[in-house]
């Protein structure tokens, strides 16, 4: 079983003995015999005592001990319920009860604790008439730790050694640690006195300078480790150069300069130093911190080794400049040396640049020939198939046309075949009203109609005769015939022109039978022609000069006339004063502009 359940199990036992023996009697705080404390050093300590008397019982007086490592007790402070409260020894101005009445709160205070203050308090009640009670506190006094962090200067070069020492005092003993990224090795070392020691060992190198090396101190006291900050400190001597104003030194060259760089280094360098031929400077060579101003023009016994030493608490850097004067000449002669070079090395460039450019826009005006060419293929192309589609199209549509016309070509080629018509009438009244021979009378309507009760042939026209005896130009009959004859072929040739133009039909295919070479007019069978074609419904500028008697003409012309009417009737037909085609299967009709149609 557990110590301190045991221990306060009999505490309690004790308790109940000592409430059942004296049932007046009570202590308030601490309820144990035996109490710990801790308290820190230097801060306010307060040891509890409290008893509390019942009715008939009476605190007669109050003391605190504090033992000692012998086994001996040392009074600290009493109270008597009526001589009041006294101090004793070394304690005296150092404590004090907390209330007014010890008899009633008999509290002991501590306000500025010490660390011998450490130790076991014992609190004495007296009371009348039950006699003495007890109070043990055992005290622990802590101190905070008090810490410090030494550093230490390195310097480049150096071998390994300590860098930092971080040491502390406490009760109870802190611990030390290290907080950094710097390589390096702690060792931490136990003091007497109750200090403790760490230490912090690397090989100090330039870039460790200025890095974090912190010491943390840990006690049971603090809630979270106390940080002592600290940076690593390493010097090392400076870096210098030289640096001039211009390469190319000649003799007058004025405003000229050297300056001497310095680089990092720890600590800063605080001094510069010129020197030239390892002695002092040339006249009229001045030298502001760490610049060197030639204050007059070159000359050339101003060459030589200039020397630049840079110095700080470590040590020191030299850098060293050649300075080479040359005649003016020279030095011109070298600059236009440089000056063509870099003129030849511009022209270069130049040369280059267009020469990639006219390559660039070469290439460019190719590729948009070819492009334009192959455009320009692929719409020949296209315009090949569109016109051989049209083409297409178009004997098609002519294919269609014919097939339609084969059935009634006189619908579309009527109003060509009314003017036809029109000029072949004309033409055929022309042949007409021209009389060959005197006395013949013309048989024709018109103005000119036939005489009440004359006698007509087959065709309507009123019958001549003609008599010896009334025919005074003495012309006979065959005369008459032959005149008549010639005017009828006439008409017929003037009527087969203008049906050939009309209807598009060669006139081999005309429905006229063949003609003798030798025949000078028509044939007899044609002279029925002129009845049903030959005769206009008004004809008035034809004026005969007499009308041949019926009878004599009337039976040669029967016969021929009526065949001749019954062929033209079969392909001609007469409509409105105009004579038009008859509709036929293989007949072609052109077109006044010479198209098929």
């Amino acid at each position: 079983m557990d110590q301190s359940v045991l221990d306060r199990s009999l505490d309690c036992l004790l308790f109940v003995l000592i409430s059942v023996a004296y049932a007046q009697c009570v202590f308030i705080e601490p309820l144990k015999l035996v109490t710990s404390q801790r308290s820190l050093a230097e801060s306010l300590t307060r040891l509890p005592c409290r008893y509390q008397c019942q009715v008939g019982e009476q605190v007669v007086q109050v003391t605190w001990y504090k033992e000692l490592r012998d086994g001996t007790k040392d009074q600290i402070i009493t109270a008597h319920f009526m001589d009041g409260h006294t101090e004793f020894g070394r304690y005296s101005g150092r404590v004090r009860f907390e209330s007014g009445s010890p008899t009633e709160n008999s509290a002991l205070l501590i306000p500025s604790t010490e660390e011998s203050d450490d130790g076991t308090y014992t609190c004495h009640i007296s009371t009348f008439p039950n006699g003495n009670f007890e109070r043990r506190i055992t005290l622990t006094v802590w101190i905070l730790p008090i810490s410090s962090l030494e550093p230490v200067v390195l310097t480049e070069g150096q071998t390994f050694r300590i860098a930092a020492s971080c040491r502390a005092v406490g009760r109870p003993l802190p611990t030390l640690s290290w907080d950094t990224d710097l390589p390096g090795l702690s060792q931490n070392r136990t003091n007497e006195g109750g200090s403790v020691s760490s230490y912090y060992s690397l090989h100090p190198l330039r870039s460790m300078n200025g890095k974090r090396l912190d010491c943390l101190v840990r006690h049971p006291a603090l809630e979270r480790p106390r940080r002592i900050t600290n940076q690593l400190v390493v010097h090392y001597p400076p870096d210098a150069d030289i640096s001039a104003s211009t390469d190319d030194w000649f003799a007058g060259l004025e405003q000229m300069t050297l300056a001497c760089d310095v680089g990092d280094g720890f600590p800063a360098p605080q001094n510069i130093t010129w020197t030239w031929r390892g002695g002092a400077l040339p006249d009229g060579v001045s030298m502001v911190g760490g610049k060197l101003t030639f204050g007059r023009g070159l000359r050339l016994n101003d060459s030589g080794l200039y020397k630049c030493v840079v110095t700080n608490a470590v040590g020191a850097a030299k850098a060293e400049y050649l300075m080479t004067v040359t005649a003016f000449f020279l030095a011109e002669k070298s600059h236009r040396k440089d000056t063509s070079s870099s003129d030849s090395l511009l022209l270069i460039i130049i040369s280059a640049s267009a020469a990639a450019i006219v390559l660039v826009l070469v290439v460019a005006v190719l590729l948009i020939l070819r492009h334009h060419r192959h455009r320009n293929k692929k719409l020949e192309m296209e315009l090949s198939e569109k016109t051989e589609e049209i083409n297409n199209l178009s004997r098609q549509a002519s294919f269609r046309r014919l097939n339609s016309l084969s059935s009634d070509p006189r619908v579309q080629a009527e109003d060509y075949a009314l003017l036809r018509s029109d000029s072949r009438m004309k033409n055929s009244q022309m042949s007409l009203e021209r009389p060959i021979y005197k006395g013949s009378q013309s048989t024709l309507g018109g103005r000119w109609a036939p005489v009440v009760g004359l006698e007509a042939d087959l065709m309507g026209r009123p019958v001549t005769w003609h008599e010896g005896e009334d025919n005074p130009s003495g012309v006979g009959i065959n005369g008459e015939k032959e005149a008549h004859r010639r005017r009828v072929g006439t008409y017929l040739k003037s009527s087969n022109m203008s049906l050939v133009l009309d209807s598009g039909l060669p006139s081999s295919q005309l429905p006229l039978k063949d003609q003798p070479d030798d025949a000078v007019g028509p044939r007899e069978g044609d002279l029925a022609l002129i009845g049903e074609v030959a005769v206009p419904p008004q004809i008035e500028s034809w004026s005969p000069s007499q009308l041949t008697p019926p009878g004599e003409l009337e039976d040669e012309e029967d016969g021929s006339s009526y065949h001749l009417s019954e062929a033209l009737t079969s392909h001609f037909y007469y409509s409105n004063g105009v004579l038009r085609p008859r509709p036929h299967g293989n007949a072609i009709l052109l077109h006044p502009h010479g198209q098929v149609i």
